[in-house]
């Protein structure tokens, strides 16, 4: 029987709309999910929003509304963008959810009861954005004052009573388990480095409730409220049903794989791996770590005012599938990608509408012209199979190894040999051409079906056009009888 496939993104937080920063994680998890589902196995995809905390209080407070009534406002939004991007997700969480606000205080309950939680006093930076207190040598000093590194505000110092937990009980199991479970594993190094360099402090969970009264209460002293990442972190136990459907996270924990951006890399290896350990729960299977989308030298995002946003890419390309295949062709899990519309417009007019659809609209036509759209099975020609199948080998072993990109590319070249393949035989001139556009509708079917995953619409759009069914791409062309070719769909218009 197939495995498991558990996949998360973060869950982001909804004082904005999402921008293409987020629309890059999120594909990137969509395609991971939708594959897995494709091969057979029972899959899970996890995404949703971060809904408490001081940055959303003040929000809500500086326009006259309840905090609730805010974060139903916006992740109405967030869902709405992800469904123009066809964002396959099994659920979206939200952290005011009733059965994560459960699991929340089990933790917090169960934490204490094993000695990993105590009360004392806190000094230090603060950034509200962040909602993360800054250290001497983590933040920048601008003018004599401390300013956060990322939004390049001034921080806010803050002193006051708080709850701890005992980070700092588990540094032998953190060297142990980061380089098993943080990919690429650089990212591991990268943490294990900086532990030893600052060692492990324990850390504030909680905030006073006259400061920060939007989060969940403590348990055993509702004067305070649950830190806002040590709340949010744990999502990804109530998504694969710790409390509520034992059976179903006892089969998904063990294959979970969070997404992440490098900026969060912290909370998601040392925080959480010692929550969980905490808990008795082992770490998730991986932490998948990808780097920035870079606009004119600079991390898109709000503060520094180069996002790209989703909707001005959907309305350039007209459809969600373009803008999930260029996001996907540049997506790098070790690098920072340097992005602008010109290298989107190029990869979209070079691999979907010069390479795909050239070939979808080409052996369509002909189809059609010279055999009436009727194309039997009279044997594969063995110049563009070994190609093909090559492709595929290469596109599976790139999925698990979960490079999506290189998995896009293997598809896209041996598209590209189809293309040369069409200009070297010429069927157009032949009598009977059967064999050659057979042999040419077997290599776009098995593109279609390896490509489904990043292009869902267009993937079926060729399959209803060219009279075959979308499946698992499985090696080896011939399996398709005939083919009733009964459209010559333009898949994508270039762009100028």
């Amino acid at each position: 029987m197939p495995g498991a496939f558990y996949v998360t993104t973060p869950i982001y937080y909804p004082n904005a709309p999402p921008h293409i920063g987020h629309a890059y994680t999120t594909v990137y998890a969509d395609v991971l999910a939708r594959y897995h589902r494709l091969m057979g196995h029972e899959t899970f995809y996890l995404t949703g929003t971060d809904e408490h905390g001081l940055k959303l209080q003040r929000a809500a407070e500086r326009a006259g509304r309840h905090p609730k009534e805010l974060v139903d406002e916006m992740a109405g939004v967030y869902k709405r963008y992800w469904a123009q991007l066809d964002i396959s997700y099994d659920r979206f969480i939200r952290t005011t959810d009733p059965d994560h606000e459960e699991l929340v205080k089990w933790a917090l309950e169960e934490m204490r009861r094993r000695g990993y939680i105590y009360k004392g006093r806190y000094s230090g930076w603060y950034c509200v954005d962040c909602e993360k207190f800054y250290s001497e040598g983590e933040y920048r000093v601008v003018e004599g004052r401390p300013y956060c590194p990322i939004h390049m505000k001034p921080l806010e110092w803050v002193e006051e009573e708080t709850y701890y937990f005992k980070l700092s009980s588990f540094e032998g199991s953190l060297r142990r388990i980061l380089p098993e479970r943080v990919y690429p594993e650089y990212y591991a190094r990268e943490i294990l480095g900086k532990i030893d360099k600052e060692g492990l402090r324990d850390v504030s969970i909680s905030r006073p409730r006259e400061r920060v009264w939007w989060g969940i209460p403590i348990p055993w002293d509702p004067g305070h409220t649950t830190y806002v990442w040590f709340d949010a972190l744990l999502n990804y136990l109530t998504g694969a049903g710790l409390l509520r459907d034992r059976g179903r996270f006892e089969r998904l924990w063990p294959a979970a794989h969070h997404v992440i951006g490098k900026d969060i890399l912290w909370f998601h290896t040392v925080i959480w791996f010692s929550m969980l350990e905490a808990l008795e729960i082992p770490p998730p299977r991986r932490v998948v770590v990808h780097g920035f989308l870079v606009n004119r030298g600079l991390k898109m995002g709000k503060s520094t005012g180069n996002v790209i946003m989703i909707e001005d890419l959907l309305g350039h390309y007209k459809t969600s599938d373009g803008v999930r295949y260029v996001l996907m062709r540049v997506f790098n899990l070790g690098k920072d990608v340097d992005v602008s519309l010109e290298l989107f417009d190029s990869i979209y007019n070079s691999d979907l509408a010069d390479n795909l659809g050239n070939l979808v609209r080409r052996v369509s036509t002909l189809a059609i012209r010279r055999l009436g759209g009727r194309v039997e099975n009279r044997g594969v020609d063995g110049r563009l199979e070994g190609a093909v199948e090559r492709a595929l080998e290469e596109y599976h072993s790139s999925m698990e190894r979960l490079d999506v990109s290189q998995a896009i590319q293997a598809i896209m070249a041996a598209l590209r040999e189809a293309n040369a393949y069409i200009n070297e035989t010429k069927p157009w001139e032949k009598s009977d051409p059967t064999e050659e556009l057979y042999t040419l509708l077997e290599a776009i079917r098995a593109s279609a079906n390896a490509l489904q995953v990043v292009i869902p619409r267009a993937a079926q759009r060729t399959a209803e056009a060219l009279g075959f069914k979308l499946a698992p791409p499985q090696p080896g062309l011939g399996g398709q009888e005939a083919y009733t070719v009964r459209d010559s769909p333009i898949l994508f218009r270039k762009v100028k």
